[in-house]
């Protein structure tokens, strides 16, 4: 369970994080936009390089940006364990990956729902992670598109057939209702942002996220 800081308070961003990690979270899920891949804003390497000491739980820093490669070096300083970055937005993909891996941090492709699972085929030896969207990106709180399933069967059947190590990560719309959907069909690491931040127990949301 990856939970996503664009939920949380962020006038209180660092008792945030400390607060997913007395509950078991397994990463912390930072969404990266840039207000040209996707329509929103959030924040940079700064903020995430602030809140670096107040966990040791991997940071899972998701790009959201156009040409991400341009900014790998900033958020491998800021402290990022795995760097997702869109297919759609980056022209270079090999070398990217590459760029990322060279630096010692594991590194990840995501999809957008439209793109489809076969994409991500030519990349699989050099991946870490396969997200696949179940919302729109740019914005929390969306509600999950059921089509998305057949997208994760697909990675799912492709990440057995190629790189069984990989993992495979769906974002949006995660809630304990469609984690139980979303896991059925492959997935194993569950984006929550207003699952677990909204949550009046977040250790309790986490444990519902994994099915305890």
């Amino acid at each position: 369970v990856s939970p996503s800081v664009l939920a949380c308070d962020f006038a209180h961003m660092a008792d945030e994080i400390q607060k997913v990690t007395q509950g078991g979270a397994d990463y912390i899920h930072l969404d990266v936009m840039d207000g040209n891949f996707v329509p929103n804003i959030s924040f940079g390497p700064a903020v995430i390089k602030a809140i670096r000491p107040y966990t040791d739980v991997p940071f899972d820093v998701h790009l959201m940006v156009e040409r991400p490669s341009r900014y790998f070096q900033a958020y491998l300083d800021a402290g990022a364990d795995n760097i997702t970055f869109h297919l759609e937005a980056e022209p270079y993909i090999a070398p990217a990956l590459d760029q990322i891996r060279k630096a010692g941090c594991s590194a990840s492709l995501s999809i957008k729902p439209g793109t489809e699972a076969e994409a991500v085929f030519p990349y699989l030896d050099k991946l870490y992670m396969v997200l696949v969207m179940t919302v729109e990106p740019g914005f929390g709180g969306q509600a999950f598109l059921e089509h998305q399933l057949d997208t994760i069967r697909q990675v799912r059947a492709l990440i057995e057939r190629y790189n069984p190590s990989c993992r495979l990560e769906v974002d949006g719309g995660i809630n304990a209702k469609t984690a139980a959907a979303v896991v059925a069909a492959g997935a194993d690491t569950l984006v929550a942002g207003s699952a677990v931040y909204g949550a009046a127990e977040p250790a309790a949301a986490i444990a519902a996220l994994r099915g305890d």
